[in-house]
C-alpha cells in the first residue's frame, strides 16, 4: 500500500469502551506488528471497563491514563509526555435512547470533547487525528440506496446530531489549520465485550436468562452489521495508509431487520447443547420471549453502507458473515457470564 504513515505512539480515547478496547487488543496482536506505545485515555464512565483489556494489560507497549477528553490541558500534557504522534478518537456518548432522555451529555462529550482534542492537535500539528464516527449522521434510508462518503448529513437524533457536529469540526480544523485528519463512518458494530444496553448483547443475555426480548415497533428497522474485529482492522489500515483529509465509510455488508436478528439469536441459542447458564430450550419456547414495545421517537428506518472506497483503496473487506460473527459473540457471552454480572444491564436499544 502507498502513503505509509509512521505510527509510533498512539493515544486512544475511549480505549476502555467496546470498540476502543477491541482496537487496543488488535493493536497488541501479532497481526498488527505494532512496536510503539499505546496510551489508553479513558474517563471510565458507565460503559468503560478496564476488564475489557485484561488480556493485554501487562504488555510493555500499553499504558492506561484516566482522564476526560474535555480536559484540554490534561490531554496535551499526556501527548507531550509520551511523544504522541497519532490520536484515534473513540470516546463518545453513543446510546440513542440516552440521547433522547438527556442530550446535554452528548453535546458535552461528543461536540466539546472533540473540539478540545482538536485544539490539542492545532497546538501540536505533527499529530495525526483519526475521528471514528457513525453512519447515523446520514439520517435514514428508504428501502433502497446506500450511504457513502458523499452522502449529505441529515441526523435525526441528539446522538447523531452531536456526532455530525464533531465530524464537521474535524473537517473544518483540517481545512482551516492544515491539520492531518481522517474520518471514518461505520455501521452498527457487534461482538464480544459490548455493553448490554445495545440490541445484540441485550437480546443474547435476555434469551439466555429467559427474560422478555423487547423489540421496538414492528421490528422491521434495518441496520448494516459490522463485526467489531473487522472494523478495528480497517481502522488500523487507515491510520497507516489513509491520505490526510479523507473520509471512509466502513460497513459489514450484512443488512438485516431487527426482528430477523432476534430470530437468529433464538435459533442459534436453541441449537447450542450443554449450556450451563440455562436449561436447554427449543426454538418455539424461546420465541415466546419476544415482546413488541412502543417504538422509539424518530426511529430511523434503515441504514446501509457502500464501503467500495475502503475495499478498492486498501483491499479490505469484512471477513465475518453475520451468522459467523453472531456465533462467536454468543459463545463469548456464554463463556464470560462473570464479566456480564459485573455490569448493570440497561433497557433495550439498537
Amino acid at each position: 500500500m502507498k502513503n505509509q504513515r509512521m505510527v509510533r505512539n498512539i493515544l486512544v480515547t475511549g480505549g476502555a469502551g467496546f470498540i476502543g478496547s477491541a482496537f487496543i487488543r488488535y493493536l497488541m496482536s501479532p497481526e498488527a506488528s505494532f512496536q510503539g506505545l499505546c496510551v489508553n485515555y479513558d474517563a471510565l464512565t458507565y460503559a468503560g471497563n478496564l476488564n475489557n483489556l485484561n488480556s493485554i494489560c501487562d504488555d510493555r507497549r500499553y499504558l492506561f491514563e484516566k482522564g476526560d477528553i474535555c480536559s484540554q490541558n490534561h490531554v496535551e500534557h499526556v501527548c507531550r509526555e509520551h511523544a504522541i504522534d497519532t490520536i484515534i478518537h473513540f470516546a463518545a456518548e453513543s446510546h440513542v435512547d440516552r440521547s433522547i432522555l438527556g442530550p446535554q451529555a452528548f453535546v458535552a462529550t461528543n461536540i466539546n470533547g472533540t473540539f478540545q482534542l482538536l485544539e490539542v492537535v492545532r497546538k501540536n500539528p505533527t499529530i495525526h487525528f483519526h475521528h471514528v464516527s457513525t453512519d447515523e449522521v446520514f439520517g435514514s434510508l428508504e428501502s433502497t440506496g446506500h450511504f457513502n462518503e458523499d452522502t449529505p448529513y441529515r441526523p435525526n437524533s441528539p446522538y447523531s446530531a452531536s456526532k455530525a457536529a464533531s465530524d464537521h469540526l474535524v473537517r473544518a480544523y483540517a481545512h482551516t489549520y492544515g491539520l492531518s485528519t481522517c474520518i471514518s463512518n461505520c455501521s452498527n458494530n457487534y461482538g464480544p465485550f459490548q455493553f448490554p444496553e445495545k440490541l445484540i448483547p441485550l437480546m443474547i443475555l435476555n434469551c439466555l436468562e429467559r427474560k422478555p426480548m423487547p423489540v421496538y415497533g414492528n421490528g422491521l428497522n434495518v441496520r448494516d452489521w459490522l463485526y467489531v474485529e473487522d472494523h478495528v482492522r480497517a481502522l488500523y489500515i487507515l491510520l497507516k495508509h489513509a491520505p490526510r483529509g479523507e473520509t471512509y465509510t466502513i460497513g459489514g455488508e450484512s443488512e438485516l431487520r431487527n426482528i430477523d436478528i432476534v430470530h437468529e439469536i433464538i435459533r442459534q441459542i436453541s441449537q447450542i447443547s450443554q449450556i450451563t447458564v440455562i436449561r436447554d430450550a427449543s426454538y418455539q419456547e424461546l420465541e415466546k420471549l419476544l415482546t413488541y414495545v412502543k417504538d422509539r421517537p424518530g426511529h430511523d428506518f434503515r441504514y446501509a453502507i457502500d464501503c467500495s472506497k475502503m475495499k478498492q483503496s486498501f483491499n479490505w473487506k469484512p471477513s465475518h458473515t453475520f451468522s459467523q460473527g453472531l456465533e462467536r459473540t454468543i459463545a463469548w457471552y456464554i463463556d464470560n457470564i462473570d464479566w456480564v454480572k459485573s455490569l448493570r444491564v440497561f433497557s433495550y436499544a439498537d
